[in-house]
């Protein structure tokens, strides 16, 4: 498998998450939108943020966190039919916070990210019986 990189620079004032989707839908139509255009993955990121909405673990909505806020981790799974992304970020006294990444992160200056194409693969959320979340179905696609 070769994975179709495509690096990323979002600017001051994009919402991190809904760039990040669009990103994905835009690479994979430029590339056809065949193979690889449901399946990607934001292998890091960094940057800063003046508004981060974090979802911490067990807990039902998200957290918002303001001020000059740096990326210190980004990554996850972008399907079609929804994003799958875990970041921490640091403050301007180097506390650190982590979890999903919901809506309405805003870029202060800049964010960095690699994001990959998967050709071959689609990516899908299903409801998992088990965790009771839209989880990620990876499907291998027949050869072109």
């Amino acid at each position: 498998m070769t994975l179709q990189a495509h690096p990323l620079r979002l600017g001051p004032g994009a919402d991190l998450r809904a760039a990040i989707v669009a990103a994905v839908a835009e690479a994979a139509a430029g590339a056809g939108g065949g193979a690889g255009a449901g399946a990607a993955f934001v292998l890091q990121g960094i940057g800063s943020l003046s508004v981060a909405q974090l979802r911490y673990a067990g807990m039902p909505a998200a957290t918002e966190l303001r001020g000059d806020l740096e990326i210190l981790t980004l990554a996850g799974s972008v399907s079609p039919d929804g994003a799958h992304l875990h970041m921490s970020v640091s403050d301007a006294q180097g506390r650190v916070s982590g979890g999903h990444v919901a809506a309405g992160c805003v870029v202060r200056t800049t964010a960095e990210l690699l994001l990959a194409l998967l050709p071959g693969h689609a990516f899908s959320r299903e409801a998992d019986p088990f965790s009771g979340y839209q989880e990620l179905v990876v499907r291998a696609l027949p050869p072109a």
